[in-house]
């Protein structure tokens, strides 16, 4: 492939990769959202983080089982907790790591 060839290739990969994020976001920027919309939305958030932690916090990769007994997920409770009475991201940063830091030599 040559140099022109590379840089259509990349302009129609930029193109499918943005062009379905930045066409509803454009249409969407002058429309009114009824107000169920905009608070199911506000939940995304939360559900994908939630995906993302849930494998890491109950399973032992090697074993592909459950396990409560993660120092993981007995971290993970206290620094929850930490979250959301302070609501400092630094903060609950700094707990969970010293958090973790002492679970490896406790457990």
């Amino acid at each position: 492939m040559n140099f022109s060839e590379y840089l259509l290739l990349f302009g129609g990969m930029g193109l499918v990769t943005y062009g379905p994020r930045a066409l509803p976001l454009l249409y969407l920027a002058h429309q009114k959202m009824p107000p169920g919309l905009v608070d199911w939305l506000g939940l995304i958030p939360g559900s994908i983080l939630a995906a993302l932690l849930a494998p890491l916090l109950f399973c032992d990769p090697q074993e592909r089982s459950l396990q409560l007994d993660r120092p993981e997920l007995l971290v993970a409770l206290p620094t929850l907790l930490f979250a959301l009475k302070t609501r400092s991201l630094g903060g609950t940063v700094f707990v969970g790591m010293g958090l973790y830091w002492l679970a490896g030599f406790v457990l």
